[in-house]
């Protein structure tokens, strides 16, 4: 079993921010995966399903960012989990947008939801850091992470989350590197430049057609 924690703040206030981006990964696994309903337990929301052959636990703390480990804290008692096996889900200001990177332990960062993670079950558990930029200047950090995302954001934003959540089967089953290399090919430039491929492959044959049409077809084509 494993539990899957998404970071963020509860209320309809908040559904939308970027610090919020935790609770859309996780949100999205459930609905992707067909999770059980979500319900109150742990000072947060709790759902439950499977990815691939692993029991997973998802989790979106209720007690407001600052103090996520107090739901983390209890869920994992309640359920055993060693820490190694919770995987959180946050935002990562250190990150462009649409970018996203796995770690195993480590610091905190002065990210206060990581930071109250470390105080209830120390640093041993993997993150899912996923990229939303920087503001440019520290005094703006709070003010951007608490607004919500622009409606420019919306493309990358849904094919990072789509992505994450096709490719958490992999995630589950400890294959960080296939789940990072199915998450870039969801993101991958080449996608987009597929339709113009093949419309400039398809260009030239136009005027072959054209050629092998008698004058009186090529005015009839006019009048049709």
């Amino acid at each position: 079993m494993k539990l899957f924690v998404g970071l963020g703040n509860p209320g309809a206030k908040y559904a939308r921010n970027r610090h919020n981006i935790g609770y859309i990964a996780v949100e999205r696994i459930a609905e992707e995966h067909g999770f059980s309903p979500w319900r109150k337990k742990f000072q947060g929301q709790v759902s439950e399903g499977r990815l691939g052959n692993v029991k997973i636990v998802l989790l979106k703390p209720e007690t407001f960012m600052n103090l996520s480990g107090q739901s983390v804290g209890e869920a994992i008692r309640f359920y055993k989990i060693a820490p190694e096996d919770v995987i959180v889900f946050h935002d990562e200001l250190d990150l462009a947008p649409g970018k996203l990177r796995v770690k195993q332990g480590g610091g905190h960062a002065g990210h206060n939801g990581l930071r109250s993670l470390h105080q209830h079950i120390g640093d041993a558990y993997e993150r899912v850091r996923l990229g939303i930029g920087h503001p440019g200047h520290k005094d703006r950090v709070a003010g951007y992470v608490l607004h919500d995302f622009a409606k420019a954001d919306a493309a990358w934003l849904d094919d990072l989350i789509s992505g994450l959540a096709e490719a958490a089967p992999m995630l589950a089953a400890g294959d960080s590197s296939k789940f990072l290399n199915a998450v870039a090919l969801r993101l991958s430039p080449q996608r987009k430049n597929n339709k113009p491929e093949s419309k400039r492959s398809e260009a030239p044959e136009k005027p072959e057609v054209q050629k092998q049409k008698s004058p009186f077809q090529r005015l009839l084509d006019k009048f049709s």
